[in-house]
């Protein structure tokens, strides 16, 4: 259809097709939204919208009040990501289905971004392109709701948890300041980040207290937060995990050899906070604290001198297996699932039944039960009867 902005006859003539002429998003839709705009006098100048997004979000970014370390992930995302897909192209010329095919190429690429991460950077679009839309260089925010949908957990294979035997070489094998960390896993289900930033407060009579966990830029010497709260927490929050003697026991061996380091941050309130942490390093790199990647390193060192290999002679596990360990072995043994869960630190009771649900006995045994008592009730009686005669 063919149709003129508001303006008269010196209104700018344009033409648009659509794929149908009935329904919200079809051609009579749109002309009834015209005629209306012309009526309200609404005029819209394309002329400051035709500016490529790159210099759009340079712009946009020098604009906004926020840290330091927020201000590098999204320079680096848009350095790296949003400018070599689509910033060229002018603010006026970008269509939802520009953010849509990009938000799918990120997921599908392996660009190493998680699914919350990928939707937090198109968060941080959206509201980029809603600030032209508030300055009129654009009509509609084509960014506004795209989101890449969080794939349901996969059920944990259990070739993929390590067995009793397994854990201990690992930790016979893995440099001697992070064995503790590995019983800290195996033994109360910590993930790797929250095992690093244990400290004094964490050690508790029968249990320890899970608080924080180690930023993924903890080992850069500029980073301020290098402790965050925990994973779907907010600070202050925190979990109480059953600790059993032998953790207890690690715990002194590993005081035995390290005393507890004084270690100062800021928390993500502005608020100076002080720890005393079992993991910082003693001889290089004073004053940075190891991250999850760093363990990881050491622990596939492990797994390699340990034999603990695939058949490509590749590390069998991650440390993420030793989480495993310890749910599938507190299942095993009757402890009910939404404990578990509640020590996991799971969002929601279905994340952790999605995972391990298969490995609770009780409910194979109890199917099998029904399903016999349904099907073949009188199987076991016929068969007595018939011995009997």
């Amino acid at each position: 259809m063919r149709y003129r902005e508001p303006g008269g006859r010196r209104g700018r003539q344009r033409e648009r097709s659509f794929a149908r002429r009935v329904g919200s998003d079809g051609a009579d839709a749109f002309a009834d939204k015209v005629e209306s705009d012309k009526k309200a006098d609404v005029r819209f100048d394309p002329a400051p919208g035709r500016v490529s997004l790159q210099v759009w979000a340079q712009e946009w970014l020098e604009r906004r009040v926020i840290g330091e370390s927020t201000r590098r992930n999204y320079e680096g995302f848009i350095q790296n990501h949003l400018v070599p897909r689509l910033g060229r192209k002018m603010l006026t010329g970008l269509a939802r289905r520009d953010f849509e095919e990009f938000a799918k190429e990120l997921h599908s690429s392996g660009a190493g971004l998680a699914v919350s991460t990928i939707n937090d950077r198109l968060v941080m679009v959206a509201a980029m392109l809603e600030v032209a839309v508030v300055e009129k260089r654009i009509r509609h925010n084509p960014a506004r709701g795209v989101r890449v949908l969080r794939a349901a957990p996969c059920a944990v294979d259990e070739d993929g948890i390590p067995t009793l035997g397994e854990v201990d070489l690992i930790a016979e094998h893995i440099a001697s300041q992070y064995r503790l960390a590995v019983y800290l896993q195996s033994g109360t289900g910590q993930r790797p980040s929250e095992a690093l930033a244990f400290s004094t407060e964490c050690r508790r009579s029968g249990f320890v207290r899970v608080r924080w966990q180690v930023s993924a830029k903890a080992h850069r010497g500029d980073c301020h937060t290098s402790i965050v709260p925990l994973k779907h927490r907010t600070e202050g929050e925190y979990r109480d995990v059953p600790a059993a003697p032998f953790v207890e026991q690690e715990i002194d061996g590993h005081l035995s050899r390290w005393a507890p380091v004084p270690m100062a941050f800021t928390g993500l309130r502005g608020r100076r906070r002080r720890l005393e942490v079992f993991f910082s390093p003693r001889q290089r790199g004073k004053g940075v604290m190891p991250t999850a990647s760093t363990f990881g390193y050491h622990f596939k060192k492990a797994c390699v001198a340990a034999g603990v290999v695939d058949v490509d002679g590749m590390a069998k596990y991650t440390p993420g297996s030793l989480r495993h360990f310890f749910a599938s072995t507190a299942l095993a043994n009757g402890v009910p699932i939404r404990e578990v869960s509640r020590w996991l630190g799971h969002k929601s009771v279905k994340t952790t039944v999605d995972i391990y649900g298969h490995l609770v006995p009780e409910a194979w045994d109890r199917c099998r039960d029904t399903m016999q008592n349904a099907m073949r009730p009188a199987t076991e009686g016929v068969e007595e009867s018939v011995s009997a005669a």
